[in-house]
């Protein structure tokens, strides 16, 4: 039977984010959790997958880089986006406006670039 709740810890690792971060986060109300008797979090496996982005399909990149994003611009049915991986390293990716909205990017939000051959993705 698969999971249906986890504990914060779990569910970060499963997240590979931190506890802080989920903690963070729930404060933010960016993922919903909810308290047992003693008032530790749970969060429930569908806001797991949920935030895990479940239903996409897998992409085969193996490179995937982690970061903050740094600035959004937007011209036209394109948008710019620049993602600082690591400092000094920054990733920039041309990707349409409409990607932008349905991640809802902007600058100081996590953001991840995957890198395919010749292209650069961002996924959220």
């Amino acid at each position: 039977m698969p999971r249906q709740i986890y504990s914060a810890s779990q569910a970060a690792r499963a997240l590979g984010i931190s506890l802080d971060t989920l903690r963070r986060w729930d404060r933010q109300g960016r993922i919903q959790t909810q308290r047992d008797p003693a008032n530790r979090r749970l969060v429930p496996a569908s806001e797991v997958e949920r935030l895990r982005g479940g239903g996409r399909p897998a992409l085969s990149a193996r490179n995937h880089f982690e970061g903050v994003v740094r600035s959004v611009k937007v011209e036209g049915l394109l948008a710019e986006v620049e993602l600082q991986v690591t400092a000094p390293v920054t990733v920039v990716a041309v990707i349409t406006r409409e990607s932008v909205d349905q991640l809802g990017l902007r600058p100081g939000a996590a953001a991840t670039a995957v890198v395919k051959s010749t292209s650069v993705m961002v996924e959220r």
